[in-house]
């Protein structure tokens, strides 16, 4: 099998926690990151802009140490400066690389680093980001990244311009074998209800916990936290 892909587990909707707000790593990474500890965070993610780089090996050391699955999310839609965030990726040592629109050459990139790799589907643009296509074009690009070898794919379904992110979402579930990760702009327990009735393996959430506004908008950042796992079970 081509690239580094692993059969998503059936029937299991993983939650990954960004350590973001508004496409940038938080400044505080390392004392949430310990605040949240022992609430069972399995998948943990960040952003390759809003730290120091010595600040980010560090708190992909402490993810790892806690047991979670790490995440790097591209922010730059640019073919250039992605591969920069492909280079930061492999130079940690995460697990997962999400975004990024040149797959090709990202691929090229983490060439036998064993990250997996999940590429924009879809065109984003913007900041913060919209995604524009069809459900027939996010069907085509899934197809493309399964092809290519990709581990799965990151879908920005509720950042949608104008088409129905249950239409998206349910043209990549139908065209992808590998991973269907949703991200962007989630922030209830009915989206999270919805995303696990339609086959997604997993999602993210960032901005929408640290501004409080997750379902019932809790106080404290690992009530939040507990909502979003709830919701995700």
């Amino acid at each position: 099998m081509p690239g580094n892909r692993k059969p998503p587990a059936e029937g299991l909707l993983d939650f990954i926690f960004m350590l973001t707000r508004a496409d940038r790593t938080v400044d505080d990474c390392l004392e949430v990151l310990e605040e949240v500890a022992g609430l069972g965070l399995r998948h943990i993610g960040f952003k390759d802009v809003g730290v120091a780089p010595e600040m980010l090996a560090t708190l992909h050391r402490r993810i790892k140490a806690a047991g979670a699955t790490s995440y790097l999310e591209v922010v730059s839609l640019t073919p250039e400066t992605a591969l920069i965030s492909a280079a930061v990726a492999r130079q940690l040592g995460v697990d997962r690389l999400l975004g990024g629109a040149d797959a090709p050459a990202i691929l090229a990139a983490i060439e036998g680093s064993g990250i997996e790799y999940h590429p924009f589907v879809g065109t984003p643009h913007g900041h913060p980001t919209l995604l524009a296509g069809s459900p027939e074009e996010i069907a085509h690009h899934c197809r493309r990244a399964d092809e290519m070898g990709c581990a799965g794919v990151d879908l920005l379904a509720f950042r949608a311009e104008q088409e129905s992110p249950t239409e998206l979402i349910r043209a990549a579930r139908a065209a992808l074998r590998g991973r269907l990760v949703v991200a962007g702009s989630i922030s209830s327990p009915d989206q999270v209800a919805e995303l696990a009735s339609l086959g997604v393996d997993a999602f993210t959430v960032g901005t929408a916990l640290f501004e409080k506004r997750f379902g019932s908008a809790q106080p404290s950042l690992r009530a939040q936290l507990a909502e979003v796992l709830s919701a995700a079970a």
